[in-house]
């Protein structure tokens, strides 16, 4: 029989690591990280990596593990989180991956056909961010590939220009080379996915995210200020502390702009995540029976 991946998946704020480490605690087992923005060093408030606490209850893969000068895309987090259950596996039966980034989780599920990249217009797009904004980007992927920008986060550099750099070098859309990838695995699959009403999301991001400020986010972004050029800090979050750093705006404009932007950003998750059919869905307070549901399915892999 196959060994078993357990993906809980759902937008920001919604509760999904309190879920894993519940799974991967009963199952006595491990969880790999599909957070784009939790792969880099010192970004563990900004990005609500899981607390050292957490990673005590259950141990935790590809989380703060990278420098923030360098690119990692969702191809290389295919390539390096399949080579790494290929070998978890060999002595357990299951695993459990957590997050909330579609690309991630896809590249994990279902594999990508060859993306084309092209490093002229990677470096043309990005000098265009540092001339213009992001902004543009944004616009110009939305008339190119607007399935793609309507699922995507429009405030990651990173991902705007990758989206963009695969239209322009293939003449095709990053939405229809992902849709024919099919990649058969070596493991099973359930996809457990976390939801809750869309005013008690809203509320929660407003909570959380006063909560970061006063855990120290304005002094973590101080610290990366000489990384503020990299995409991997051009993201919602560290682009508006970044400007009241810079005294661009007060701390409590900067809050709301990440409160609304973190908002459309799971309004955006969801839609990516409800299209996938396979999905299981619960409401967040019936965690219960959303792990009730992972252990009883994963009792045929023991």
């Amino acid at each position: 029989m196959k060994p078993l991946l357990i993906c809980i998946v759902g937008p920001t704020a919604v509760g999904k690591t309190d879920l894993g480490i519940k799974v991967a605690k009963k199952l006595n087992t491990e969880i790999v990280s599909a957070d784009s923005r939790q792969i880099y060093k010192g970004m563990n408030i900004g990005t609500a990596a899981p607390t050292e606490h957490e990673r005590h209850e259950a141990k935790h893969h590809f989380v703060n593990f990278l420098d923030p000068s360098k690119t990692y895309s969702a191809g290389d987090f295919e390539r390096d989180a399949t080579l790494f259950l290929s070998e978890f596996f060999k002595t357990h039966n299951v695993a459990v991956m957590v997050g909330g980034s579609g690309l991630y989780v896809k590249g994990v599920v279902d594999g990508f056909d060859y993306l084309p990249s092209d490093d002229n217009i990677r470096q043309e797009l990005n000098d265009r961010v540092e001339s213009n904004g992001l902004q543009s980007l944004a616009e110009e992927l939305t008339s190119l590939d607007p399935e793609m920008a309507c699922n995507m986060d429009l405030h990651n550099t990173q991902r705007v220009v990758r989206a963009l750099e695969v239209c322009l070098s293939s003449g095709k859309t990053m939405t229809s080379f992902l849709k024919n990838s099919s990649t058969e695995r070596d493991f099973d699959i359930l996809q457990v996915g976390l939801e809750m009403p869309r005013a008690e999301l809203q509320g929660r991001i407003a909570k959380r995210t006063h909560l970061m400020i006063e855990a120290g986010w304005v002094a973590e972004t101080e610290k990366l200020t000489s990384f503020s050029q990299y995409n991997s800090l051009r993201t919602v979050g560290y682009n508006e502390l970044f400007a009241y750093l810079n005294e661009e705006c007060s701390l409590e404009d900067a809050q709301e702009k990440i409160v609304i932007k973190t908002r459309q950003f799971a309004k955006r998750q969801m839609t990516w995540f409800k299209k996938d059919k396979r999905v299981v869905w619960f409401e967040s307070k019936d965690e219960a029976e959303a792990l009730k549901y992972c252990l009883d399915f994963a009792s045929k892999y023991e």
